[in-house]
C-alpha cells in the first residue's frame, strides 16, 4: 500500500476528513517551499480546526430552522423604524443572550421583524450558541404533539436548554385555554436564564385578545418584559420600500 494510501486510512480512522482531503496539495507547497516539518504539521492542524469550525457554524444554522436566510449585513437600516434603529447596534452585539434578556419587537406587519430575528439567530449560530427559530402556531403545535405522545417533558428539557429560541409571529392566531397554559408554562421555563426573542403584530394591550385569560395574559407579559429589550416596530412597510426601490431600478 503506497503512503498516501496509508495516510488517507489513517485520517478516515481518526475522523479528519479535511486532513485528508487536502494533505497532499499542502505537501506538496510544504516540499517546494522547503517548509519545516513543524510548521507543516500546523498547517495540516489549523486547516482541520478551521474546517470543523465552519462545519459547526453551519450545523447550528441548519438546525436552528430559519425558514429562510436573512442576514444584519443585507438590513436596509435607514427602512427601519426609528426605535429599531437606535437599538440595532446593541442588539448586534449578542450581550442580550449572555444576560439571558428577552427582546420583544412589536409592531405593524412588514417593517423588517423578521429580517432582525433572522440575521440575530444566524449571527449567534456564527458566534457558537445553540438557537432554536420557530413560529408560535409551530410552538403550539409541537407542544400539542409532544404532550399526547407523553414526550412533553423531553421537549421542555430541550426547549429550556437552547441559548435562543425565537418565537415569530405572536399574535396571527388566538389561542384557546389549554394552548394558552402551553405557551406561557414553556415560556416561563426560560425566564431571566435564556433568551428568548419575539415578533408580533399586536401591542401589550391587546395581547389579551390571543390569550383570552387577562390574569394569564398579565403574567405571560409580566414574565417576557421584564428586563427585556423592547422594540417599537411601528412604521411604514420594509417590504414595500424595497418593492418600490427594485421597481425603480428596473424602469431606469
Amino acid at each position: 500500500m503506497k503512503i498516501t494510501e496509508q495516510i488517507e486510512a489513517m485520517t478516515k480512522q481518526l475522523r479528519l476528513p479535511h486532513i485528508r482531503r487536502h494533505f497532499e496539495e499542502i505537501t506538496q507547497n510544504a516540499i517546494e517551499e522547503n517548509t519545516h516539518y513543524l510548521d507543516y504539521l500546523k498547517e495540516l492542524f489549523e486547516l482541520e480546526c478551521e474546517s470543523r469550525e465552519e462545519d459547526a457554524k453551519l450545523r447550528r444554522i441548519r438546525r436552528a430552522g430559519f425558514p429562510q436566510k436573512k442576514y444584519l449585513e443585507d438590513l436596509k437600516e435607514d427602512y427601519l423604524p426609528d426605535d429599531a434603529r437606535k437599538k440595532l447596534r446593541m442588539m448586534k452585539t449578542l450581550e442580550f443572550i449572555r444576560e439571558g434578556q428577552n427582546i420583544i419587537l412589536s409592531g405593524t406587519p412588514g417593517t423588517g421583524k423578521s429580517h432582525i430575528c433572522i440575521g440575530l439567530g444566524i449571527k449567534a449560530c456564527m458566534e457558537g450558541y445553540s438557537v432554536l427559530f420557530t413560529s408560535v402556531p409551530s410552538l403550539l403545535t409541537q407542544l400539542r404533539e409532544s404532550r399526547s405522545e407523553r414526550m412533553l417533558r423531553a421537549f421542555q428539557n430541550k426547549f429550556e436548554k437552547y441559548d435562543l429560541v425565537i418565537c415569530d409571529e405572536l399574535g396571527y392566531i388566538s389561542f384557546d385555554k389549554e394552548g394558552a397554559e402551553l405557551l406561557f408554562t414553556n415560556l416561563s421555563l426560560r425566564t431571566e436564564k435564556k433568551s428568548i426573542i419575539i415578533t408580533t403584530n399586536l401591542s401589550f394591550d391587546r395581547w389579551e385578545e390571543i390569550f383570552t385569560d387577562p390574569v394569564l395574559t398579565a403574567a405571560m407579559v409580566d414574565r417576557l418584559t421584564h428586563k427585556a429589550l423592547l422594540i417599537n416596530m411601528t412604521g411604514n412597510s420594509y417590504r414595500m420600500k424595497e418593492t418600490k426601490e427594485m421597481i425603480a431600478s428596473f424602469s431606469a
